[in-house]
């Protein structure tokens, strides 16, 4: 198709020289011409990148009408046919394969007399068979499309009508680019959208865009800067400016335009100002936009792609030998075309033989293609239906295996690839990201560093142990949710969380680890609607316990005894550089703020400051000094000595002695809101539980500050008690929100141009929002641009991988105590930050910079200039916004930690065992990943780290040799060996002709892990692999950065994490968690390649076998194209009467269980060696065939010899044996035998006996010029052709009975061995596996030189020892 766009594009080129259409155009869009317009209208050029819209309704009718023809509307259609276009499109598709034409070609030649077969209408039926099933199949999934998109596109929306002047309801599909269309909250977007007015005051919208990318976290969009300022409503006709914006693609996170107004002032418009259609609008009463792009031109259409289509190994093989096939075809009809003339040379004047003065050489030409009707069979036509059948059962036994189905996500396995379910038994390579996909991706704030001081939080981490705890007694009984009767709320703190930052509502008080609320428990929202689910907010990430030495230093803001300086000490120095580290917490983001049970509530920022409990809030300013002069008297020089602060101490006093003023302020723990007098029903608390509340409760008495309510009136307001949700774009954001909140340094709310944040002791503050840049994966940082709440000074905050920061680091020369301060405090972060990573936690730098005023408007003008660009916009705001994060000044560093999934040590290890090299690709630090791979038992204790990290090629290609070298002379001694590179290595690697060194030292690795990678380089480093060394390779991820790598394996694994729908949507199959991997390779896997590898070899010996029958045949009948039985039964015998056992074969056989493939993984091995599907197996497979169709033709040849029985009666015994033959001989290959596949072999035979006789009985001219009639009748109620027929099976099916037998005795398989195993009780089998494990992990031992084997479990090393006594083995 893509090829006949391409010519279509073309013509139009050659008519339509200024169309301006590319080749990826709709079809039926008319060619657009170029208008010059008079005026201040400038002229439109529709040819090239850009796309003009103007208002439908605006000034500029006239205008509109030209420019906006040639766009597209707003109605969908996902159907590929009408009811006109149907047939010969669907026809036309179907001939695109090479065997559907092959038989079309042969319909077509058996209508030509001189090499005619068989009656016209008959040799037509196979072929209609086939495309009438295709042709069904298609007709019903277009027509479930088609009644999706009727019901998308009657969907009703706003849009405003210029002759009622007023929003009407409309149909999506009415909706045109310049049309203006206006939201409520809860509406979903019916097309890509420009917004202009939002009911916010500041012009504030939030969407939710889980139907597009599956993200349940709220995304802010903002009104075309200057419009939200104007004070007034949109009016659709007096709109008078002009959109230009780039022509439609499909990339979500991209959007260049600019607006212009007739005074020439552009305005330029990027992803924040576009509202994508399938979105929802969240938290916002109305907004108002300007259509852009409609319909397919959307860019949620852009990305609406189909199933995926990938060719699997076995799909490869099997063209393969279908090309034999059509070798062996060819032989064949040239030996029967040969064999002819010879045979007409040899006659003298026969009587039998009409003379036509046709040659021997020309009549053998024409039996060459009438051979070629005959043995058409030869070439499996029902083999391709038969396939695609097969594989959607596979799939559907995979989707519904409960053990796939997670309690928690209520999810199971998505198959989204229809046709490389047997690839999933021949993986050898596992590709696999880290974050979120080997561990939670729940990020929860864990330790922190500030101005070189470490602050542990031991009492946090005892409570994350202790949810880990609940969370595996939780996973045991999922179902199980016992509960008591609380009656008073002292009961209730040793079931709470007990944090400073807990949240208020009674929902807090049902789950320890964000389970599922028991739906006795759920309170009503405010407005009846149902709580919407909320990304990374579990409590496990919430309930940040601080540290209290932290607590206390920041306290000192707030405690109504602050002590003097002289009696505080140095630590008073670190309180602005503390301060700064929580505002950079909790002003650095992205974090949109809603309540639960509000979806229509806007955040109203005119808060009501509260009394400042501060005697001056100067005195506060004061606290922080430029930061291009740190003063730390706290810190040490290098040399010793401590750093002098300028000030004098007496002054500084002043400064920072603050009186308190009431207790409003002073921290304290929530009270939960229970119902007085109410019997609220929760669960029983469980002695981890019990553990938490004695946490804090600690923390309580050691700062005696610290105010625990436990009843009455709390003094807290109504923004106190209501509870704040934090919806993040990423779990690094949420928790470290979550961990600012903690410490009572609360976001409370964000505009596009202003934050409101509590800081403890001073309230709520505003804080003037000047920039947001954004993250990007090669920046790797974010950064905010604010005016500092206290000080009014312009303030960068930054945070970012370590990597990115620390190198943008100020190094101050003019003063070198100052300096040496700095240095002092990156030393010891930098300390900090490697035994973050040592401990496997991720790790963040946070910095500041404050800027000149003359700074900033210069930085603020080079800025909007690129804000406004079109052309090269994203290179121009990556100069600017790099240019402003430099000379940053280190504030601290958090470690972040993400526990590992359930059960993923085990799933690693049984790959391993199975034969897979697992190599891990993350972004995270060095020592991260080492200490991930230690968790993950993919780095053994005795395995030896190979590190290469190098600066430039010529390094690198001297340390790979080097590595090399080092491997093979620890082989015999090592056990094993693990790889770990760096990205820059990498990529030295990937473009410095290195590869093929670098994969002949990662082939002798057990485990590769790539740190620092980038999303390119994972997907270079799978693409490499996979095509250099020809392996079946396997990615799984859950992240939008995994999406390249999953595209480019063989096979690709999403995960439904916490990072939304990306690596789904571009996977070939998705699970919910990484363990469900093990039984998705190990048992499905293998139990699909097997089947339909048999299930092909089955279909080429039936064929082969039965196709022979009429080849012998020729050798007695001259080689004229005789057959001896009727073309009816010929037809059939393919498609009815042996096509179904192989369907039920290809589904439900099973060789081994799934418990002895998931204890004995080496059984996957098969697989991965396609022991099932050689080429050596074809041809035996071949010779079998033949070698059953001699004995199935000269039996009964020689049973009727010297008879008088006509040829059709010759065959009916043929026929009837071979039809015995072909399906005991599928029972003889069976590994399952049940009353279905009993019922499906009988069924078989049964309908070839009832067909045969009623066809023998009644029909006089179905096989002209012919006439069987009662043939076979007579023949069936003959005792001699019963037994001929059963004298000819066994003899044909000896020698493969035999053969089972001996090989099975003598050499059995190891698949043989498994099955076997399946029949003894529990207690021998448990036995015998162990039996196994030992006698494998001996081999192991001495191939590896006794450096220790590959445990499959822990308790191998006991099975080792139990079975180092026993001399047999399983046989």
């Amino acid at each position: 198709m893509e090829s006949l766009r391409w010519v279509q594009h073309q013509c139009r080129r050659l008519l339509f020289p200024e169309s301006g259409l590319s080749w990826y155009s709709p079809a039926d869009s008319p060619p657009q011409k170029n208008r010059t317009t008079s005026g201040d209208s400038p002229a439109y050029k529709p040819a090239g990148k850009r796309r003009m819209v103007i208002a439908r309704q605006g000034p500029y009718q006239d205008e509109y009408c030209s420019i906006s023809k040639g766009y597209q509307g707003n109605r969908i259609r996902t159907t590929k046919y009408n009811l006109l276009s149907f047939i010969p499109m669907n026809l036309f598709e179907q001939f695109h394969r090479i065997a559907n034409l092959y038989f079309l070609f042969l319909v077509l030649l058996n209508w030509v007399p001189v090499v005619e077969a068989f009656q016209k209408e008959i040799t037509m039926i196979p072929l209609v068979v086939v495309l009438g099933i295709i042709a069904f199949k298609d007709a019903l999934e277009d027509f479930r499309r088609y009644r999706f998109d009727k019901v998308i596109n009657n969907n009703t929306t706003k849009v405003y009508c210029g002759k009622q002047r007023r929003y009407v309801d409309k149909c999506w599909k009415d909706v045109c680019v310049g049309d203006f269309v206006q939201l409520a909250c809860n509406e979903i977007i019916p097309a890509d959208m420009v917004l202009l007015q939002s009911s916010d005051p500041d012009g504030v919208c939030h969407i939710e865009t889980a139907n597009l990318d599956g993200e349940t976290n709220l995304k802010q969009r903002q009104v075309v800067r200057g419009l939200a300022k104007q004070g007034s409503d949109v009016i659709p006709e007096n709109f008078d400016s002009r959109i230009e914006c780039e022509c439609p693609n499909n990339d979500l996170n991209r959007f260049r335009g600019l607006l212009e107004n007739p005074n020439k002032l552009r305005v330029g418009l990027c992803n924040d100002n576009l509202l994508l259609r399938s979105c929802t609008v969240r938290n916002t009463e109305t907004v108002i936009g300007i259509v852009v792009y409609a319909g397919h031109d959307t860019k949620a259409m852009k990305n609406n792609s189909g199933p995926r289509y990938k060719r699997s190994k076995l799909e490869r093989r099997l063209n393969t030998d279908v090309l034999w096939s059509v070798v062996l075809l060819l032989v064949m009809c040239l030996t029967a075309a040969i064999g002819h003339g010879l045979w007409l040379s040899g006659l003298k004047n026969p009587a039998f033989i009409i003379p036509d003065g046709t040659s021997p050489v020309l009549a053998g030409f024409y039996l060459f293609w009438t051979m070629i009707i005959v043995l058409q069979v030869l070439i499996p036509i029902s083999l391709y239906v038969s396939i695609e059948i097969v594989k959607l059962g596979q799939i559907y036994f995979i989707q519904n295996d409960v053990d796939f189905h997670s309690g928690r996500l209520a999810s199971g396995v998505q198959c989204r690839a229809l046709n490389i379910t047997e690839d999933l038994g021949q993986i050898q390579y596992v590709f696999s990201d880290k974050t979120g996909t080997l561990t939670e991706n729940k990020m929860v704030f864990c330790r922190c560093s500030i101005a070189g001081v470490e602050y542990p939080h031991e009492d946090n981490a005892q409570r994350l142990e202790l949810y880990r705890d609940q969370d595996c007694d939780d996973d045991d009984d999922d179902d199980c949710h016992p509960t008591v009767k609380v009656k008073s709320r002292s009961s209730l703190r040793s079931l709470s969380c007990r944090s400073l930052n807990c949240n208020h509502s009674s929902v807090s008080l049902h789950t320890l680890t964000g389970c599922e609320i028991e739906p006795g428990l759920q309170t009503e929202p405010l407005d009846g609607a149902a709580p919407r689910q909320v990304a990374f907010s579990s409590h496990m990430e919430k309930d940040v316990i601080p540290d209290p030495q932290l607590l206390h230093k920041l306290a000192q803001l707030s405690s109504p005894t602050l002590p003097l300086l002289d009696s505080m000490g140095d630590a008073s120095q670190e309180i602005p550089y503390i301060i700064d580290f929580f505002l950079a917490m909790a002003l650095c983001n992205t974090v949109v703020v809603s309540s639960p049970g509000l979806l229509r509530r806007t955040t109203n920022l005119t808060l009501e400051v509260p009394r400042n409990p501060i005697r001056a809030l100067e005195d506060i300013k004061l606290l922080f000094p430029r930061f291009g002069v740190p003063r730390f008297a706290s810190l040490s020089s290098p040399g010793g000595t401590v750093l002098q602060a300028t000030e004098s101490p007496s002054n500084f006093t002043q400064r920072l002695l603050f009186r308190m003023k009431g207790s409003a302020s002073s921290f304290a723990l929530p009270k939960m809101d229970i119902g007085e007098g109410e019997e609220s029903q929760v669960r029983d608390p469980s002695p981890a539980q019990e553990e938490l509340g004695a946490l804090v409760s600690e923390a309580a008495e050691a700062e005696p500050w610290l105010e625990v309510e436990s009843g009455g009136d709390s003094g807290l307001d109504q923004d106190e008690v209501e509870e704040l949700m934090y919806e993040a774009e990423s779990p690094d954001e949420a928790a470290l929100v979550h961990a600012a909140r903690a410490y009572r340094c609360t976001l409370r709310a964000r505009t596009s141009e202003k934050l409101i944040v509590d800081l403890p002791g001073l309230g709520h503050l505003t804080v003037p929002l000047l920039h947001m840049l954004p993250f990007d994966s090669l920046r790797k940082r974010m950064s905010v641009v604010v005016r500092h709440p206290l000080t009014g000074q312009v303030v960068v905050y930054t945070k970012g991988a370590d990597s990115a920061v620390m190198d943008l680091i100020t190094t101050l020369k003019d003063d070198r105590q100052a300096a040496g301060g700095l240095r002092h405090i990156r030393e010891r972060t930098q300390l900090h930050l490697d035994d973050y990573a040592r401990q496997g936690l991720r790790t963040l730098c946070i910095a500041t910079k404050v800027l000149e005023e003359e700074d900033y408007a210069m930085w603020l003008k080079r800025h909007s200039y690129a804000e406004t660009s079109i052309e090269n916009r994203e290179e121009l705001l990556q100069e600017s916004t790099c240019e402003l994060e430099t000379n940053l000044t280190l504030l601290g560093a958090t470690g972040i930690v993400d526990q590992l999934q359930e059960e993923v040590p085990e799933t690693i290890e049984a790959l391993q065992a199975a034969g897979m090299r697992v190599w891990v690709l993350t972004g995270d630090k060095q020592e991260t990943a080492i200490n991930i791979a230690c968790s993950c038992k993919l780095l053994r204790e005795s395995d030896k780290l190979l590190t290469a990290n190098c600066a430039n090629k010529e390094a690198c290609e001297v340390l790979l040799a080097d590595l090399l070298k080092t491997v093979e002379d620890g082989r015999g001694t090592v056990s094993g060996f693990t790889l770990v590179i760096d990205g820059w290595t990498l990529e030295l690697v990937l473009r410095g002709g290195q590869e093929d060194s670098f994969l002949k030292l990662a082939g002798c690795c057990r485990a590769v892990i790539c740190c620092r990678s980038t999303p390119l380089q994972k997907s270079q480093v799978v693409q490499l692999v996979r095509d250099k060394l020809g392996v079946v390779t396997l990615a799984v991820g859950d992240g939008a950065n995994d999406v390249s790598m999953i595209q480019m394996a063989d096979v690709g694994i999403g995960i439904s994490g916490q990072e939304g729908m990306q690596a789904v949507m571009s996977s070939d199959f998705a699970i919910s968690r990484f363990k469900h991997l093990r039984k998705l390779l190990l048992v499905h896997g293998h139990w699909c390649y097997t089947r339909l590898a048999n299930m092909i070899l089955y279909f080429f010996y039936k064929n082969v076998a039965y196709v022979n029958l009429l080849f012998w045949y020729q050798f007695f009948c001259g080689f004229s194209g005789s057959t001896m039985t009727n073309y009816w039964v010929l037809i059939f015998f393919n498609l009815l009467f042996t096509s179904a056992p192989p369907l039920l074969y290809g589904i439900l056989d099973k060789d081994v269980s799934a418990d002895i493939l998931l204890q004995l993984p080496v059984l996957y091995q098969a697989g991965q060696d396609s022991l099932t599907y050689l080429p050596s197996t074809f041809w035996y497979t071949i010779l079998d065939a033949l070698y059953q169709s001699l004995a199935c033709f000269f039996v009964p040849y020689f049973a009727y010899a010297d008879s008088d029985i006509s040829v059709f009666s010759f065959g009916t015994p043929i026929n009837t044996s071979a039809l015995f033959i072909i399906l005991l001989h599928q029972v003889i290959e069976s590994r399952t035998l049940t009353w279905m596949h009993s019922t499906v072999l009988l069924g078989s035979a049964l309908l070839y006996f009832v067909f045969t006789l009623v066809f023998s009985s009644t029909c006089v001219t179905c096989n002209s010029p012919s006439n069987p009639l009662g043939i076979d009748v007579r023949h069936m109620s003959d005792p001699l052709f019963y037994c001929v027929c059963v004298l000819t099976a066994v003899l044909a099916l000896l020698p493969r009975i035999l053969y089972r037998s001996i090989s099975n005795s003598i050499c059995p398989t190891d698949l043989m061995k498994a099955a076997q195993l399946d029949r003894l009780n529990p207690e021998e089998r448990k036995r015998s596996i162990q039996l196994w494990r030992a006698n494998q992990l001996a081999a192991l031992e001495s191939q590896s030189g006794g450096g220790g084997p590959l445990l499959i479990n822990p308790e191998d090393e006991a099975i080792k020892q139990s079975g180092s006594t026993t001399d047999s083995v399983v046989s």
